[in-house]
């Protein structure tokens, strides 16, 4: 037997009940938590639930009190005290909620030859071909012209409308077949259909009409509300388990609400740790982490500063700054998994395999490990052994073959602060496709290595 085979995190795993109830959690997170303010809204009331109070409502922060922050409805803090004071530094596990998808324009609704459509605009890396010809759901909000907040889910219960974007034919795709597959379908070309009954209107466009009628009757929406909506077109159904064994996770959006998931799980039964305890989850980092949602909104930084001026009583530019440098921080984010399929791209020893655990990556990056954190030696040798005395299966991986691609995540923009950061997820199969694979084994071995790590004494 090889020493990779003996590496196998399904050997000897068995899961508790709560494990277990964790799993089915997880998959109804997916299911339900398709946007990024879905996700923040399910994880703050469950962080309500356990204790979180918001940081409004905090009066100090002593010793096992906990505090939570949302970020504009799409992104948010959860924080325990520790027994140390803040300013000697804290753990922080940071993930992202935002997910590959396409967005709906401003300017939206048409109608051409009988048919009306939406208007969209891809969000983060897709493969534009694959949102074709594929069962999709409308999910968002809308602000009206008086400012009040329209919630819209459509597609998602099996008696509504699902949607879908048209392909062509392939009796007719000669020409199709000739182009690059990034060129085949474009990103104008991805239009949703969503009807073609004029519904006895009158005048010209009748089926646009005809649909707008209908959002206004089910929601109160004119056509100049879309210049104040959030509407995102994702994958429609539930996720499921896969394979005749059960062992994997089929969903849409596991980059990077694996990460997410098993980051709560971490910080949810913590009561009094050593060191206080942070868990972000941010918004935006498949675009670029801009915004002021995103990670270089500074709000991990501003939410430090109010937790230690309850703390000590009064606001110290300083001690923020020391609070920071001296923390430990994991970038809690997925790699790919190696794929037979698609051997040629991936450097097998360096690879992240589905069932052989927690993925630890060094360094990410494009090129010459361009817009990288690359971890510092002495850090990866602390996790290393932290994940060893837990006996946490744990292996390590890069982003494909040099000079292949690459990508980043938002382990540069802790690391900014002085901060020890090293990137830790899972692999995952299909990334960034409307349906994502995961290991089972590997999920049960990442909650327990981010609750090692956030419960380390060290």
């Amino acid at each position: 037997m090889s020493k990779q085979t003996k590496k196998i995190a399904w050997d000897g795993l068995s899961l508790s009940d709560k494990e277990h109830q964790s799993l089915l959690d997880y998959l109804a997170f997916l299911s339900e938590g398709k946007t990024e303010r879905e996700s923040w809204r399910i994880l703050e009331q469950w962080a309500e639930k356990a204790g979180f109070i918001p940081l409004s409502e905090a009066g100090s922060f002593s010793s096992g009190q906990k505090i939570r922050l949302a970020v504009r409805s799409k992104a948010g803090l959860l924080a325990i005290a520790g027994k140390r004071p803040l300013h000697e530094g804290f753990r922080l596990i940071a993930a992202h909620i935002d997910v590959p998808r396409l967005d709906v324009k401003q300017r939206p609704i048409y109608e051409e030859e009988g048919l009306a459509f939406f208007k969209t605009h891809y969000y983060g890396g897709i493969k534009k071909y694959q949102w074709t010809a594929l069962p999709l759901a409308l999910h968002g909000v809308v602000f009206l012209g008086n400012g009040e907040k329209i919630e819209i889910v459509i597609g998602e219960d099996e008696q509504e409308p699902i949607f879908t974007i048209n392909d062509l034919l392939p009796h007719l795709a000669k020409d199709q077949y000739e182009k690059k597959l990034r060129e085949a379908i474009t990103g104008e070309g991805l239009n949703l259909l969503l009807g073609h009954n004029p519904a006895g209107e009158e005048g010209e466009e009748r089926v646009k009409t005809a649909i707008l009628h209908i959002l206004k009757d089910k929601y109160g929406v004119e056509e100049e509300d879309f210049v104040s909506a959030e509407l995102e077109i994702v994958p429609a159904g539930k996720a499921r388990f896969a394979g005749l064994d059960k062992s994997f996770i089929a969903g849409y959006g596991q980059d990077d609400r694996i990460c997410s998931f098993a980051a709560w799980k971490a910080i949810e039964e913590i009561e009094s740790p050593e060191w206080t305890t942070v868990v972000l989850f941010a918004d935006k980092e498949e675009i670029g982490s801009d915004s002021n949602t995103g990670m270089k909104a500074r709000y991990l930084e501003n939410f430090i500063a109010e937790l230690l001026t309850l703390q000590t009583g009064a606001y110290n530019g300083l001690l923020v700054r020391r609070s920071l440098a001296n923390s430990k921080a994991l970038s809690a984010d997925v790699a790919p998994g190696y794929d037979p399929n698609y051997a040629e791209v991936m450097d097998k020893r360096n690879s992240a395999f589905l069932g052989r655990g927690v993925v630890i990556c060094k360094y990410t990056g494009a090129r010459g490990k361009a817009e990288s954190n690359d971890a510092n030696p002495e850090f990866v040798s602390e996790i290393r052994r932290s994940f060893d005395q837990r006996k946490i299966s744990w292996q390590t991986a890069e982003l494909g073959k040099v000079d292949q691609g690459g990508g980043g995540t938002i382990a540069q923009f802790m690391a900014v602060y002085g901060m020890e950061v090293l990137d830790c997820g899972v692999g995952i199969l299909s990334m960034h496709a409307p349906w994502e694979i995961s290991s089972v084994a590997d999920f049960v071995m990442l909650m327990r290595g981010y609750h090692a790590f956030l419960t380390t004494s060290v």
